[in-house]
């Protein structure tokens, strides 16, 4: 039986968000404003399935696709939120599922760290694929299950705040989003980054 882990619909792609994918990805690549679907099911070889199903019943693009051992996530996106939400219709219907079937986003953790200590930057950037991190600036991370919701809490976190995107990871045990800028800017991402994640229903843990 699959089990869908994360589902969620973004209306409109921020132009960081669009970017981070285009640079990490090796799929069909969005551009900012199209609408999206981020989606995780276990166990992840039949993230193939569900691929070839939707993008022979509906008119989207895939941008990402992972296949791990326990976890498989999903990127589409179109011009059309109609289209994508569509998709999405052609996903549960294949899995026999309802949108609530899917797993309550949980938060692991959030810690906000103002006036970055310049090594510790460098660290950062050591590892990111997106913006760079500055030394001085206030760096906000944030973890949570399952790792699909972390590009829907970065894009929204984009749309309400003037942040940078350091980096983000959809797959995997868990989702993690790598937020810089000043520290007011950053206590928007924060909120509506996590906010976002409380707000979805679906199955507990």
């Amino acid at each position: 039986m699959v089990e869908l882990r994360a589902y969620a619909f973004i209306d409109q792609l921020q132009k960081q968000m669009v970017g981070y994918i285009g640079s990490t990805a090796r799929g069909y690549y969005p551009v900012a404003g199209q609408s999206a679907l981020f989606m995780e099911i276990a166990p992840g070889i039949e993230i193939n399935s569900i691929t070839d199903i939707v993008l022979k019943r509906a008119n989207v693009l895939p941008g990402a696709l992972v296949v791990e051992r326990t976890y498989g996530m999903l990127e589409v996106h179109a011009d059309s939120p109609a289209d994508v939400k569509e998709a999405g219709e052609v996903i549960l219907d294949y899995l026999g599922v309802k949108e609530n079937d899917r797993l309550k986003p949980k938060i692991l953790a959030a810690e906000t760290i103002e006036r970055m200590d310049p090594y510790m930057s460098q660290i950062v950037n050591r590892f990111r694929a997106a913006s760079m991190m500055l030394e001085d600036e206030t760096l906000y991370i944030l973890e949570c299950v399952p790792a699909g919701y972390a590009g829907y809490a970065a894009n929204e976190a984009e749309k309400a705040a003037d942040i940078k995107l350091i980096h983000v990871t959809v797959f995997g045990a868990s989702g993690r989003v790598y937020l810089a800028g000043t520290t007011s800017e950053v206590q928007a991402a924060k909120e509506a980054a996590e906010g976002c994640l409380l707000a979805m229903e679906g199955k507990d843990f």
